[in-house]
């Protein structure tokens, strides 16, 4: 049988950043991992609309520090800050906790594998025709830089009475090698026709030898946060 490793877990600490920043002790640790489930899940459900593809949270002591990658961020600020102060007021309530907010800018919404994963489910959810979808959308994501993307859906494709599975691929997809930037998401739509699940797979190059790697720096050093607003 296959064995299936998720791209991005693959990779963590290696080419690729913690999603989670925290060190606790027993006794906290379920506290603080289920706070963070509520806090994506706020994000993932009331903020759909700001174009959100990543959240990272990092602790030091009792500041949570929240980082959400959007596309949108005049959305998500509004005017003056107002909601993003209303934003943070409602994390603090799930965490109990101060919260800090830093908004990150997505410049290529293109190249983020969660943004066109929904954009793929969105549209075959109005029962447009799966194959034109994942071909636009394919030739959509080589335009904008990617070097290789593949995009995989299954279930009820325009309504069919039995599920199949849909594929399009472009340029290369190298999920086994670890110096990769392969950025993978999956997301699923429930539809009246039943649900469908959508896998985007994109590859934007390689860590050269001996680079560091994004959010890995060597020990004794600070990270520090680019692109990132209030």
């Amino acid at each position: 049988m296959a064995h299936k490793t998720h791209p991005i877990g693959f990779r963590i600490a290696i080419t690729e950043q913690w999603r989670s920043r925290w060190y606790a002790s027993r006794k906290d640790f379920s506290k603080f991992l289920i706070q963070d489930f509520k806090i994506r899940k706020y994000i993932r459900e009331q903020w759909a609309f700001a174009a959100i593809p990543k959240v990272e949270i990092e602790r030091a002591g009792d500041l949570v520090t929240v980082f959400v990658h959007t596309a949108r961020p005049g959305i998500l600020i509004g005017k003056k800050g107002a909601k993003v102060d209303k934003f943070r007021e409602e994390l603090e309530r799930i965490t109990g906790t101060p919260v800090r907010m830093k908004i990150v800018e997505v410049h290529r919404p293109e190249l983020e594998s969660m943004l066109v994963a929904v954009s793929v489910a969105e549209q075959l959810a109005k029962r447009m025709n799966y194959r034109r979808v994942l071909k636009k959308v394919g030739e959509l994501t080589m335009s904008a830089g990617a070097l290789g993307v593949k995009i995989k859906v299954a279930g009820r494709l325009n309504g069919a009475e039995m599920a199949r599975v849909g594929e399009v691929r472009r340029g290369r997809i190298p999920c086994t090698t670890l110096r990769a930037k392969l950025d993978y998401s999956d997301y699923t739509v429930r539809t009246t026709f039943g649900t469908i699940g959508v896998k985007v797979w994109i590859f934007k190059g390689e860590h050269g030898p001996g680079q560091l790697t994004r959010g890995l720096l060597p020990m004794g050093t600070q990270a520090t946060t680019e692109r990132v607003g209030a």
